[in-house]
């Protein structure tokens, strides 16, 4: 029996199929519920969604289409209510890359597929992740358009005893459209009501037959997107401007990054082999090239560049003799009045940044991302032997993801004078390479049950490798002025030095046995074991038991327990980084060692072990007709959880004991390092709910959606390394509540949807500033709110369809910055980062589609 004929009478023998954005209920099997039956969270025949003993969303690709944003992971949020992600500026290349949370875990512990097989992580570490995220290195999401997509599949369940590493929270698996006809291309143009922001995206899907016996399905995407401003003007910058000094207004810049040639391919190959077997090949290329700010450097404050650690300004001499150059007090509104300044600074010896950047400067970082990935296989029935008629599934892939940092309008302070001419510095890159061979084997087998036993097994071998590739020199140098109290390396983001540059990397193997069977027409009970061992830290084993007994044809009872873990990552154990953040409202540049560097030695370091999970979840499931709901309660405990750890400064005792172990420790004295840690446990409580009716209303079909969850994260051992302040991003940085009701209706001609969004109470915090008694303006606990979104779509003919909406349509505000507190006068924004939607307000777009 083939893969394709057993998918397909299961499909229509279920007689339902559902989803979440909006989800329906049908009476009578369709194509389009086919579509919608889940290969992920089992190793037997695909289930529908009533008929899992897992919570599993579904979420068509036509739905993903219905949002303002072509970011996948905003569609993603709108439709699955225990996915969370938001907007990061100024946080290095997590502006880019945005991570994500489910369950309101870390992005690193959802597994994430594509067509079932493990995808690739991105290069990009968040070093700045926003709380739960600080550290995370998981896949990048964003650079899958919704136009490839057939559906995502979310399972909402604890499964490293199926999948291996990662899967925690659970697994999302993205499906490819097949199609071997037909396709589409649309043009999409849109901006925010603060008239910024303006996006312009095409996207195009077309199937293809491959031989008489198979498929060709090709899809591209090709985005540009303006950044946004939602930043007021600094008070120190103003002041600057009045006293004559020529600074930028705004001086900083909060919003969306630049978005320039975001070009996404995807292909998906299937060929049938004949005799029960086929032949498949999937995989993409993507790239882009994002800008966005960073913080401003004050010409009369900012230490290391233009100020010393009293205050005063810094001259440097460029031939050495620093007692030639005395550094001077500022007392002048702008400091190149002064007479002392202009003695010293003219004399043709001495120089200060005031000479290049009168007005201060805030640099730019762009991040190049190419991302790239490729799965071959073959998939089928065995004939004969002692596997006779048992599925088979043997596939071999590589994914390669590279990320190249650049800044510009910023300054290596050692060098002096001696800057590049377009004061603009390659920094270096990241590169993550995986590559995995897999082998999966199932079969049926009668044991007097009323359906066969369903037994799988598989192999699977995986190499990691995490590489750092150097920056050109002037950007990690250390010029003249480093002895002098100038900082060393392109400011903001220094370039990886040729000490830091290398390849690490990781193989690892993995076996797993799973075994489903009905015990009764109405009892289904699974079991999963599985064994990994890694090259780094050793092996482990972990198992999952679930079960699921069907009372009446109405109502189900589900149950699930798991353990799991999530291995630390190659880059994880072996990055290095510079990055500047804020301390006490005062910039500071703090590095970042492998926890094996002697400096992360010295303040505590150990080598990396996985995070462990135990899970315990039940549910029931209800359908009635057009009625359809799930609720789940979950209970998740992870120990030892894999963090950046906060800031720690060094001191004297540090620099004695780094004697004769690294090269001039007494230059990192006052400096602050983090490294990464097995540091803290945490509980995570909750509860989803999904509910979905259909009816005839308005002379249509109208169809109503309703995904609730309810996640409470508590820190039960903060460890050595999490601050207070740490702990209650933890535990509160996510809304408890968070609600999606969603009305799709549909005519002849037209359709039309409306969705309401809920955000609980979340404590609101602004650059990663400790303000944990909102006595300076950087936190406050932050009341529910709401945004409404909508969307109308007109088709013209079987071909042409024209559709415009706005997200957020009533322009519901983020919360604003304490005018009065600290972090309003200081960086000059407007709203807390943080938020759980997007700050930047409300969104509206048109949309031209064409179906061949």
């Amino acid at each position: 029996m083939s893969t394709t004929f057993r998918a397909t009478a299961l499909a229509l023998a279920v007689g339902s199929a559902l989803s979440t954005a909006p989800a329906f209920a049908f009476e009578e099997a369709s194509a389009e519920e086919v579509e919608r039956i889940a290969i992920v969270g089992t190793r037997s025949a695909p289930r529908s969604v009533a008929d899992s003993p897992v919570p599993i969303d579904i979420v068509g690709g036509d739905e993903l289409g219905k949002n303002a944003s072509s970011d996948m992971l905003d569609m993603l949020q709108a439709a699955v209510p225990s996915f969370n992600v938001r907007q990061q500026p100024i946080s290095d290349a997590a502006s880019f890359i945005r991570p994500v949370n489910l369950r309101g875990l870390s992005s690193d512990s959802t597994l994430i597929l594509l067509n079932g097989k493990r995808r690739h992580r991105a290069s990009v570490i968040a070093f700045q992740g926003g709380g739960v995220n600080d550290g995370a290195q998981g896949p990048d999401i964003s650079v899958i358009p919704s136009v490839a997509l057939k559906q995502v599949e979310v399972l909402r369940d604890g499964a490293a005893a199926q999948y291996g590493s990662d899967a925690i929270a659970g697994v999302m698996n993205f499906v490819l459209k097949d199609d071997a006809d037909g396709g589409s291309i649309s043009v999409r143009h849109g901006e925010y009501y603060e008239g910024d922001g303006e996006q312009f995206i095409v996207d195009g899907n077309i199937g293809m037959p491959f031989t008489d016996d198979g498929s060709v399905n090709l899809s591209f995407q090709y985005k540009t997107a303006d950044a946004t401003s939602r930043s007021v003007q600094r008070p120190d910058a103003a002041g600057l401007i009045a006293a004559g000094v020529p600074a930028n207004n705004p001086a900083q810049i909060w919003g969306n990054p630049e978005i320039d040639d975001d070009i996404t391919l995807f292909g998906n190959v299937n060929l049938d082999l004949g005799n029960d077997k086929e032949f498949y090949m999937f995989g993409n290329y993507s790239d882009r090239v994002a800008t966005g700010g960073y913080y401003y450097r004050n010409p009369h404050n900012r230490g290391g560049v233009f100020t010393d650690g009293n205050g005063d300004l810094l001259i440097g001499s460029m031939t050495g003799d620093a007692d030639a150059c005395p550094n001077i007090p500022i007392t002048a509104g702008d400091v190149r009045d002064q007479a002392d300044y202009q003695a010293l600074v003219g004399s043709g010896t001495c120089w200060a940044f005031n000479e290049l950047f009168p007005g201060g400067y805030t640099p730019q970082f762009t991040g190049e991302i190419n991302d790239t990935s490729l799965t071959m296989g073959t998939k089928g029935e065995i004939k004969g032997g002692f596997l006779n008629e048992a599925m088979y599934d043997i596939s071999g892939s590589v994914g390669r993801n590279k990320s190249t940092y650049t800044l510009a309008n910023t300054v290596n302070p050692s060098m002096g004078a001696n800057q590049p001419l377009d004061n603009s510095f390659e920094a270096g890159s990241y590169i993550q390479l995986e590559k995995a061979f897999n082998v999966d084997i199932s079969k049926a087998y009668e044991a007097g049950l009323d359906e066969p036993v369903h037994v799988a097994a598989g192999f699977e071998w995986r190499q990691e490798s995490f590489e750092i590739v150097s920056g050109e020199e002037a950007s990690w140098k250390q010029g003249p002025l480093a002895t002098q109290g100038f900082s060393v390396g392109s400011h903001g983001f220094a370039g990886f030095s040729p000490e830091s540059q290398g390849i690490n990397k990781r193989q690892s193997i993995g076996l797993y046995l799973d075994v489903e069977a009905y015990l009764t027409e109405n009892f289904l009970v699974g079991g999963a074991l599985r064994y990994e061992d890694f090259s780094s830290f050793g092996d482990t084993t972990n198992y999952k038991l679930t079960a699921q007994y069907e009372i009446n044809d109405e109502l189900s009872l589900r149950a699930s327990h798991s353990t799991g873990f999530r291995a630390p990552t190659v880059g994880q154990a072996n990055v290095v980084n510079t990055q500047t953040s804020l301390v006490n409202g005062e910039l500071i540049q703090s590095a970042t060692y492998p926890p094996s560097h002697p400096v992360s030695q010295v303040l505590g370091a150990t080598e990396l072990e996985p995070e462990e999970s135990e899970s315990f979840a039940f549910g029931l499931v209800y359908q009635s007709g057009e009625f359809f709901m799930t609720v789940d309660a979950y209970n998740i405990e992870v120990t030892d959880r894999l963090a950046q750890t906060d800031k720690v400064f060094i001191n004297q005792t540090h620099v004695d004991a780094l004697q004769g172990q690294y090269p001039s420790p007494e230059l990192l004295l006052g400096g602050s390092v983090t490294f990464f840690a097995n540091d803290f446990d945490t509980t995570t409580q909750g509860i989803d709910v999904v509910a979905n009716y259909g009816m005839e209303l308005m002379g249509g079909d109208t169809k109503f959606s309703l995904a609730y969850n309810y996640n409470s994260t508590e820190v039960d051992d903060p460890g050595e390394f999490t601050s207070d302040f740490k702990v209650r991003r933890l535990e509160e940085g996510i809304p408890e509540h968070r609600a999606t009701l969603t009305m799709a209706q549909s005519w002849e001609n037209v359709s039309m949807f409306v969705r309401a969004n809920y955000f609980g109470e979340w404590f609101a915090t602004h650059a990663d500033e400790p303000d944990v008694d909102s006595s300076y303006g950087w936190s406050e606990t932050v009341g529910s709110s709401y945004t409404l979104d909508a969307e109308v779509s007109y088709y013209l003919n079987d071909s042409w369809t024209i559709s415009a909406g706005a997200n957020n349509i009533l322009d519901e505000e983020a919360q604003e910055l304490q005018k009065n507190g600290g972090a309003y006068a200081v960086v000059g924004a407007k709203y807390y980062e943080s938020g759980p939607f997007d700050y930047n307000g409300g969104f509206y777009y048109v949309k031209a589609q064409y179906k061949f």
